[in-house]
Protein backbone atom coordinates (compact mmCIF):
# COMPACT_ATOMS: atom_id res chain seq x y z
CA UNK A 1 0.00 0.00 0.00
CA UNK A 2 1.70 2.91 -0.92
CA UNK A 3 2.19 6.04 1.46
CA UNK A 4 -0.39 8.54 1.63
CA UNK A 5 0.10 12.74 2.01
CA UNK A 6 -1.51 15.66 2.66
CA UNK A 7 -3.02 17.25 -0.44
CA UNK A 8 -0.50 20.21 -2.24
CA UNK A 9 -2.40 21.59 -4.76
CA UNK A 10 -0.40 25.19 -5.65
CA UNK A 11 -3.28 25.74 -8.13
CA UNK A 12 -6.38 25.88 -5.67
CA UNK A 13 -7.80 29.28 -4.92
CA UNK A 14 -9.81 29.94 -1.81
CA UNK A 15 -13.44 30.68 -1.47
CA UNK A 16 -12.89 31.90 1.82
CA UNK A 17 -9.69 33.68 1.81
CA UNK A 18 -7.89 33.48 5.29
CA UNK A 19 -8.55 37.22 7.29
CA UNK A 20 -5.31 39.40 8.50
CA UNK A 21 -5.83 37.98 12.43
CA UNK A 22 -5.23 34.84 10.72
CA UNK A 23 -2.15 35.58 8.89
CA UNK A 24 0.11 35.11 12.05
CA UNK A 25 -0.33 33.67 15.39
CA UNK A 26 -2.62 35.12 17.88
CA UNK A 27 0.18 37.42 19.87
CA UNK A 28 2.10 38.20 17.56
CA UNK A 29 4.33 41.45 17.96
CA UNK A 30 2.91 42.31 14.41
CA UNK A 31 -0.33 42.51 15.77
CA UNK A 32 0.62 43.88 18.55
CA UNK A 33 2.65 46.87 17.26
CA UNK A 34 -0.27 47.63 15.09
CA UNK A 35 -3.12 47.70 17.61
CA UNK A 36 -0.71 49.43 19.59
CA UNK A 37 -0.03 52.30 17.08
CA UNK A 38 -4.08 52.39 16.15
CA UNK A 39 -5.28 52.40 19.62
CA UNK A 40 -2.79 54.08 22.05
CA UNK A 41 -1.14 56.92 19.76
CA UNK A 42 -2.20 60.11 19.15
CA UNK A 43 -0.78 60.70 15.51
CA UNK A 44 -3.08 63.95 14.87
CA UNK A 45 0.57 65.37 14.15
CA UNK A 46 0.86 63.38 10.78
CA UNK A 47 -2.27 63.30 10.07
CA UNK A 48 -3.16 66.82 10.48
CA UNK A 49 -1.30 67.40 7.44
CA UNK A 50 -3.24 65.73 4.83
CA UNK A 51 -5.95 68.72 3.88
CA UNK A 52 -6.59 68.09 0.36
CA UNK A 53 -9.84 66.26 -0.45
CA UNK A 54 -8.54 65.92 -4.29
CA UNK A 55 -6.22 63.38 -6.25
CA UNK A 56 -5.30 59.80 -5.42
CA UNK A 57 -6.04 58.61 -2.05
CA UNK A 58 -2.70 57.72 -0.14
CA UNK A 59 -1.98 55.10 1.95
CA UNK A 60 -3.56 55.45 5.32
CA UNK A 61 -1.05 57.23 7.48
CA UNK A 62 -1.86 54.93 10.76
CA UNK A 63 -0.62 52.17 8.76
CA UNK A 64 2.32 53.41 7.34
CA UNK A 65 3.51 54.57 10.99
CA UNK A 66 2.72 51.06 12.42
CA UNK A 67 4.86 49.39 9.08
CA UNK A 68 7.95 52.09 10.15
CA UNK A 69 7.63 51.32 13.46
CA UNK A 70 7.27 47.27 13.40
CA UNK A 71 9.47 47.21 10.41
CA UNK A 72 11.90 49.19 13.00
CA UNK A 73 11.93 46.19 15.73
CA UNK A 74 12.74 43.30 13.20
CA UNK A 75 16.12 45.70 12.36
CA UNK A 76 14.40 46.46 8.62
CA UNK A 77 15.20 49.97 8.14
CA UNK A 78 15.98 50.33 4.37
CA UNK A 79 12.76 51.38 2.70
CA UNK A 80 13.64 48.72 -0.41
CA UNK A 81 13.68 46.28 2.08
CA UNK A 82 10.32 46.95 3.60
CA UNK A 83 8.23 47.25 0.18
CA UNK A 84 9.94 43.82 -0.52
CA UNK A 85 8.58 42.45 2.87
CA UNK A 86 5.93 43.44 2.61
CA UNK A 87 5.12 41.31 -0.62
CA UNK A 88 7.42 38.45 1.20
CA UNK A 89 6.64 38.93 4.59
CA UNK A 90 3.13 37.21 6.09
CA UNK A 91 4.03 39.19 9.48
CA UNK A 92 4.43 42.57 7.28
CA UNK A 93 1.10 41.63 5.62
CA UNK A 94 -0.63 41.30 8.86
CA UNK A 95 0.17 44.86 9.54
CA UNK A 96 -0.55 46.89 6.58
CA UNK A 97 -3.71 44.41 5.53
CA UNK A 98 -1.80 43.00 2.09
CA UNK A 99 -1.35 46.63 1.34
CA UNK A 100 1.75 47.11 -1.05
CA UNK A 101 3.33 50.77 -0.63
CA UNK A 102 6.58 50.76 -2.89
CA UNK A 103 9.62 52.00 -1.27
CA UNK A 104 9.46 55.61 -2.77
CA UNK A 105 5.85 55.97 -0.73
CA UNK A 106 7.41 54.56 2.16
CA UNK A 107 10.78 57.12 2.20
CA UNK A 108 8.81 59.95 1.26
CA UNK A 109 6.40 59.42 4.48
CA UNK A 110 9.70 58.89 6.85
CA UNK A 111 10.90 62.06 5.25
CA UNK A 112 7.69 64.08 5.38
CA UNK A 113 6.77 63.10 8.94
CA UNK A 114 10.45 62.61 10.39
CA UNK A 115 9.73 65.11 13.21
CA UNK A 116 6.38 63.45 14.21
CA UNK A 117 7.52 60.17 14.09
CA UNK A 118 10.41 61.17 16.70
CA UNK A 119 7.70 63.17 18.46
CA UNK A 120 5.98 60.11 19.18
CA UNK A 121 9.09 58.72 21.93
CA UNK A 122 7.32 60.98 24.15
CA UNK A 123 3.87 59.12 24.05
CA UNK A 124 5.66 55.96 24.60
CA UNK A 125 7.40 56.57 27.19
CA UNK A 126 4.44 57.52 29.02
CA UNK A 127 2.91 54.26 28.06
CA UNK A 128 6.09 52.34 29.52
CA UNK A 129 5.53 54.32 32.80
CA UNK A 130 1.80 53.55 32.47
CA UNK A 131 3.08 50.04 33.03
CA UNK A 132 4.97 50.70 35.64
CA UNK A 133 8.20 50.20 33.73
CA UNK A 134 9.73 53.47 34.78
CA UNK A 135 10.41 54.19 38.24
CA UNK A 136 13.41 56.46 37.91
CA UNK A 137 14.78 55.37 41.16
CA UNK A 138 18.35 54.87 39.12
CA UNK A 139 19.26 56.05 36.20
CA UNK A 140 22.64 55.29 33.86
CA UNK A 141 23.94 58.17 31.41
CA UNK A 142 25.93 56.58 28.57
CA UNK A 143 27.02 57.31 24.64
CA UNK A 144 27.63 55.42 22.07
CA UNK A 145 29.63 56.75 18.66
CA UNK A 146 27.49 55.57 15.78
CA UNK A 147 28.98 55.81 12.01
CA UNK A 148 27.15 58.65 9.95
CA UNK A 149 26.18 58.19 6.37
CA UNK A 150 29.37 59.83 5.34
CA UNK A 151 32.96 58.93 4.75
CA UNK A 152 35.96 59.46 7.05
CA UNK A 153 37.85 59.80 3.55
CA UNK A 154 35.61 62.54 1.95
CA UNK A 155 36.66 64.51 5.17
CA UNK A 156 40.05 67.37 4.86
CA UNK A 157 41.95 69.54 7.39
CA UNK A 158 41.53 73.06 7.34
CA UNK A 159 45.36 72.95 6.34
CA UNK A 160 44.70 70.67 3.53
CA UNK A 161 41.38 72.72 2.40
CA UNK A 162 43.95 75.82 2.47
CA UNK A 163 46.55 74.19 0.12
CA UNK A 164 44.30 71.71 -1.29
CA UNK A 165 42.66 75.47 -2.78
CA UNK A 166 45.54 77.08 -4.22
CA UNK A 167 46.56 74.21 -6.38
CA UNK A 168 42.82 73.15 -7.51
CA UNK A 169 42.90 77.25 -8.68
CA UNK A 170 46.16 76.72 -10.50
CA UNK A 171 44.73 74.06 -12.19
CA UNK A 172 41.52 74.77 -13.56
CA UNK A 173 42.99 78.17 -14.36
CA UNK A 174 45.28 76.18 -16.57
CA UNK A 175 42.54 73.78 -17.79
CA UNK A 176 39.91 77.12 -18.50
CA UNK A 177 42.51 78.76 -20.55
CA UNK A 178 43.04 75.19 -22.62
CA UNK A 179 39.89 74.83 -23.23
CA UNK A 180 39.29 78.12 -24.47
CA UNK A 181 42.30 77.63 -27.07
CA UNK A 182 40.76 74.60 -27.97
CA UNK A 183 37.58 75.90 -28.66
CA UNK A 184 37.45 76.00 -32.53
CA UNK A 185 38.81 72.47 -33.18
CA UNK A 186 36.09 71.52 -30.48
CA UNK A 187 33.12 72.80 -32.97
CA UNK A 188 34.67 70.71 -35.73
CA UNK A 189 34.93 68.10 -33.12
CA UNK A 190 31.52 67.77 -31.81
CA UNK A 191 29.73 68.78 -34.53
CA UNK A 192 26.18 71.21 -34.54
CA UNK A 193 24.38 69.47 -31.57
CA UNK A 194 26.82 70.83 -29.54
CA UNK A 195 28.06 74.85 -28.97
CA UNK A 196 31.84 73.20 -28.55
CA UNK A 197 32.41 75.07 -25.97
CA UNK A 198 31.49 73.39 -23.06
CA UNK A 199 34.10 72.50 -20.26
CA UNK A 200 35.49 68.73 -20.36
CA UNK A 201 34.03 66.66 -17.71
CA UNK A 202 37.45 66.73 -15.75
CA UNK A 203 37.03 70.38 -15.56
CA UNK A 204 33.74 70.80 -14.12
CA UNK A 205 34.97 68.05 -11.73
CA UNK A 206 37.68 69.49 -10.53
CA UNK A 207 35.77 72.92 -10.40
CA UNK A 208 33.28 71.62 -8.24
CA UNK A 209 35.53 70.15 -5.86
CA UNK A 210 37.30 73.74 -5.92
CA UNK A 211 33.78 75.08 -4.76
CA UNK A 212 33.02 72.24 -2.36
CA UNK A 213 36.27 72.94 -0.28
CA UNK A 214 35.96 76.55 -0.66
CA UNK A 215 32.47 76.43 1.39
CA UNK A 216 33.91 74.13 4.28
CA UNK A 217 36.80 76.80 4.40
CA UNK A 218 34.20 79.29 5.08
CA UNK A 219 32.31 77.09 7.26
CA UNK A 220 35.12 76.21 9.45
CA UNK A 221 36.17 80.20 9.59
CA UNK A 222 32.46 80.93 10.28
CA UNK A 223 32.48 78.35 13.37
CA UNK A 224 35.67 79.24 15.05
CA UNK A 225 34.84 83.20 14.99
CA UNK A 226 31.80 81.89 16.39
CA UNK A 227 33.46 79.58 18.93
CA UNK A 228 36.47 82.22 19.87
CA UNK A 229 34.26 85.35 19.85
CA UNK A 230 35.09 88.59 21.86
CA UNK A 231 37.88 91.17 22.02
CA UNK A 232 40.99 90.30 19.93
CA UNK A 233 43.72 88.63 21.98
CA UNK A 234 46.94 89.85 22.89
CA UNK A 235 49.92 88.83 20.89
CA UNK A 236 51.38 86.72 23.27
CA UNK A 237 50.19 83.29 25.35
CA UNK A 238 49.47 83.68 28.87
CA UNK A 239 52.85 81.85 29.17
CA UNK A 240 54.87 84.58 27.25
CA UNK A 241 55.26 82.34 24.10
CA UNK A 242 53.90 84.18 21.02
CA UNK A 243 50.40 83.31 19.87
CA UNK A 244 50.27 80.71 17.43
CA UNK A 245 47.23 81.66 15.16
CA UNK A 246 44.36 84.74 15.67
CA UNK A 247 41.31 84.79 17.09
CA UNK A 248 38.46 83.25 14.55
CA UNK A 249 41.06 81.38 12.66
CA UNK A 250 40.16 77.63 12.92
CA UNK A 251 43.15 75.14 13.91
CA UNK A 252 45.05 73.75 11.13
CA UNK A 253 43.84 70.21 12.31
CA UNK A 254 39.95 70.78 12.32
CA UNK A 255 38.28 69.08 9.96
CA UNK A 256 34.78 68.74 7.75
CA UNK A 257 32.95 66.15 5.69
CA UNK A 258 32.00 67.28 2.58
CA UNK A 259 28.89 64.29 2.54
CA UNK A 260 27.70 65.49 5.95
CA UNK A 261 29.13 68.67 7.28
CA UNK A 262 27.48 68.11 10.69
CA UNK A 263 29.62 64.67 11.18
CA UNK A 264 32.71 64.48 13.16
CA UNK A 265 35.76 61.91 12.97
CA UNK A 266 35.65 59.85 16.40
CA UNK A 267 37.17 57.25 17.42
CA UNK A 268 35.38 53.87 18.20
CA UNK A 269 35.29 50.20 18.20
CA UNK A 270 36.28 50.16 14.56
CA UNK A 271 39.00 52.81 14.56
CA UNK A 272 38.79 56.34 13.49
CA UNK A 273 34.74 56.92 11.63
CA UNK A 274 33.09 59.52 11.00
CA UNK A 275 30.14 59.57 13.42
CA UNK A 276 27.68 61.27 15.54
CA UNK A 277 27.69 60.87 19.84
CA UNK A 278 24.48 59.31 20.19
CA UNK A 279 23.21 59.98 23.98
CA UNK A 280 20.62 57.83 26.51
CA UNK A 281 19.21 57.78 29.88
CA UNK A 282 18.43 54.07 30.64
CA UNK A 283 16.33 53.13 33.67
CA UNK A 284 17.95 50.68 35.87
CA UNK A 285 15.03 48.32 36.38
CA UNK A 286 13.42 48.22 33.01
CA UNK A 287 16.15 49.41 30.39
CA UNK A 288 14.05 51.79 29.35
CA UNK A 289 14.96 55.12 27.57
CA UNK A 290 13.67 57.89 29.78
CA UNK A 291 15.91 60.48 27.94
CA UNK A 292 17.71 60.81 24.58
CA UNK A 293 20.46 62.83 22.97
CA UNK A 294 22.66 63.34 20.13
CA UNK A 295 26.06 65.49 19.60
CA UNK A 296 28.72 66.31 16.80
CA UNK A 297 31.20 66.41 19.90
CA UNK A 298 33.29 63.08 20.63
CA UNK A 299 33.09 64.63 24.64
CA UNK A 300 30.00 63.60 26.87
CA UNK A 301 31.44 66.11 29.19
CA UNK A 302 28.33 68.66 28.38
CA UNK A 303 25.87 66.25 27.78
CA UNK A 304 24.96 65.50 31.64
CA UNK A 305 23.14 68.72 32.21
CA UNK A 306 21.15 68.10 29.25
CA UNK A 307 19.67 64.53 29.67
CA UNK A 308 18.84 65.62 33.18
CA UNK A 309 17.18 68.10 32.05
CA UNK A 310 15.54 66.31 29.31
CA UNK A 311 14.25 63.28 31.85
CA UNK A 312 12.87 66.07 33.83
CA UNK A 313 10.74 67.25 30.56
CA UNK A 314 9.92 63.78 29.67
CA UNK A 315 8.76 62.49 32.73
CA UNK A 316 8.13 65.56 34.59
CA UNK A 317 10.70 64.40 37.80
CA UNK A 318 14.07 63.85 38.15
CA UNK A 319 15.81 60.48 39.06
CA UNK A 320 17.01 59.58 42.42
CA UNK A 321 20.21 58.18 41.55
CA UNK A 322 22.83 59.10 38.53
CA UNK A 323 25.54 56.82 37.29
CA UNK A 324 27.72 57.82 34.65
CA UNK A 325 31.48 57.26 33.20
CA UNK A 326 34.42 59.47 34.18
CA UNK A 327 33.97 61.28 30.21
CA UNK A 328 30.76 62.88 32.03
CA UNK A 329 33.39 63.98 34.59
CA UNK A 330 33.38 67.58 36.08
CA UNK A 331 33.16 69.78 38.67
CA UNK A 332 30.13 71.98 37.14
CA UNK A 333 28.15 68.74 36.66
CA UNK A 334 28.86 67.32 40.17
CA UNK A 335 27.74 70.85 41.49
CA UNK A 336 24.62 70.42 39.54
CA UNK A 337 23.94 67.15 40.59
CA UNK A 338 24.32 68.27 43.84
CA UNK A 339 21.48 71.42 43.33
CA UNK A 340 19.59 68.69 42.09
CA UNK A 341 19.02 66.94 45.29
CA UNK A 342 20.46 63.79 42.80
CA UNK A 343 22.85 61.34 44.40
CA UNK A 344 25.97 60.76 41.75
CA UNK A 345 27.60 57.90 40.79
CA UNK A 346 30.42 59.47 38.27
CA UNK A 347 33.80 57.72 37.86
CA UNK A 348 36.81 59.67 38.36
CA UNK A 349 39.05 57.55 36.18
CA UNK A 350 39.09 54.38 34.46
CA UNK A 351 38.72 51.20 36.85
CA UNK A 352 41.59 49.25 37.55
CA UNK A 353 40.43 45.59 36.73
CA UNK A 354 43.79 43.86 37.88
CA UNK A 355 43.55 45.01 41.56
CA UNK A 356 41.65 43.00 44.39
CA UNK A 357 39.38 46.43 45.31
CA UNK A 358 37.30 48.75 42.56
CA UNK A 359 40.11 51.36 42.68
CA UNK A 360 39.90 54.16 40.49
CA UNK A 361 42.97 55.63 38.46
CA UNK A 362 44.41 58.59 39.90
CA UNK A 363 44.20 61.64 37.29
CA UNK A 364 45.01 65.51 37.48
CA UNK A 365 41.34 66.09 38.43
CA UNK A 366 41.20 67.21 42.22
CA UNK A 367 38.34 69.75 42.66
CA UNK A 368 36.78 69.00 45.98
CA UNK A 369 33.54 67.72 44.71
CA UNK A 370 35.88 65.06 42.40
CA UNK A 371 37.37 64.10 45.60
CA UNK A 372 34.45 63.47 47.43
CA UNK A 373 33.51 61.20 44.19
CA UNK A 374 36.12 59.25 44.21
CA UNK A 375 36.08 58.59 47.75
CA UNK A 376 32.48 57.70 47.93
CA UNK A 377 32.76 55.42 45.05
CA UNK A 378 36.00 53.58 46.86
CA UNK A 379 33.79 53.11 50.20
CA UNK A 380 31.26 51.36 47.89
CA UNK A 381 33.70 49.02 46.80
CA UNK A 382 31.86 46.55 44.87
CA UNK A 383 29.10 47.41 46.24
CA UNK A 384 28.57 50.82 44.95
CA UNK A 385 25.24 51.79 43.30
CA UNK A 386 28.10 52.66 40.27
CA UNK A 387 28.12 49.25 39.29
CA UNK A 388 24.53 49.30 37.82
CA UNK A 389 25.83 51.34 34.61
CA UNK A 390 27.15 49.04 32.66
CA UNK A 391 24.78 46.78 33.20
CA UNK A 392 22.21 49.63 32.33
CA UNK A 393 22.99 51.37 29.61
CA UNK A 394 25.92 49.69 27.94
CA UNK A 395 23.06 46.55 27.12
CA UNK A 396 20.87 48.83 25.65
CA UNK A 397 23.35 50.23 23.12
CA UNK A 398 23.74 46.59 22.32
CA UNK A 399 20.55 45.79 21.79
CA UNK A 400 20.14 48.40 19.26
CA UNK A 401 23.22 47.93 17.28
CA UNK A 402 23.77 44.34 17.48
CA UNK A 403 20.72 42.58 18.06
CA UNK A 404 18.58 44.87 15.84
CA UNK A 405 21.76 46.01 13.00
CA UNK A 406 21.43 49.53 13.31
CA UNK A 407 24.94 50.78 13.81
CA UNK A 408 24.76 53.38 11.29
CA UNK A 409 22.62 56.22 10.44
CA UNK A 410 20.65 56.58 7.26
CA UNK A 411 20.08 60.17 7.34
CA UNK A 412 22.22 63.45 7.25
CA UNK A 413 22.36 66.28 9.07
CA UNK A 414 22.71 66.70 12.52
CA UNK A 415 18.59 67.53 12.70
CA UNK A 416 17.68 64.59 10.92
CA UNK A 417 19.96 62.33 12.31
CA UNK A 418 18.66 63.43 16.39
CA UNK A 419 15.24 62.35 14.70
CA UNK A 420 16.49 58.97 13.36
CA UNK A 421 18.01 58.45 16.79
CA UNK A 422 14.35 59.46 18.78
CA UNK A 423 12.60 56.94 16.27
CA UNK A 424 15.23 54.06 17.18
CA UNK A 425 14.95 55.12 21.02
CA UNK A 426 11.19 54.80 20.60
CA UNK A 427 11.03 51.50 19.24
CA UNK A 428 13.47 50.35 21.72
CA UNK A 429 10.75 51.63 24.40
CA UNK A 430 7.97 49.99 22.23
CA UNK A 431 9.42 46.42 22.47
CA UNK A 432 9.50 47.00 26.58
CA UNK A 433 5.61 46.97 25.83
CA UNK A 434 5.47 43.75 24.16
CA UNK A 435 5.27 40.58 25.99
CA UNK A 436 8.61 38.81 26.18
CA UNK A 437 8.80 36.04 23.22
CA UNK A 438 5.87 38.01 20.76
Amino acid sequence: MAKVFRAWDVDQVWLLPPSVQQLVPEGHAAHLVRELVREELDLSAILGVYVEERGYPPYHPVMMTALLLYAYTQGVYSSRRIARWCEERVDFMAVTALGKPDFRTISEFRRRHLKALAGLFVQVLALCRRAGLVRLGHVALDGTKMRANASKHKAMSYARMKTAEERLAAEVAGWLTQAEAADVAEDRRHGPDRRGDELPAWVADKQKRLEKIRQAKVELEREAREREGGPPPPPKAPGGRPRQRPRGVPDDAAQRNFTDPDSRIMMSREGFQQCYNAQAAVEAGSQVIVAHGLTSSATDRHQLVPLIEAIRAGNGELPAEVSADSDYLSEANLEYLEQQGIRGYVATGKQQHDRPAPTLERRARKGPRTQAMRQRLQRGGWRSRYRLRKQTAEPVFGQIKAGRGMRQFLLRGRDKVSAEWALLCTVHNLLKLLPQGA
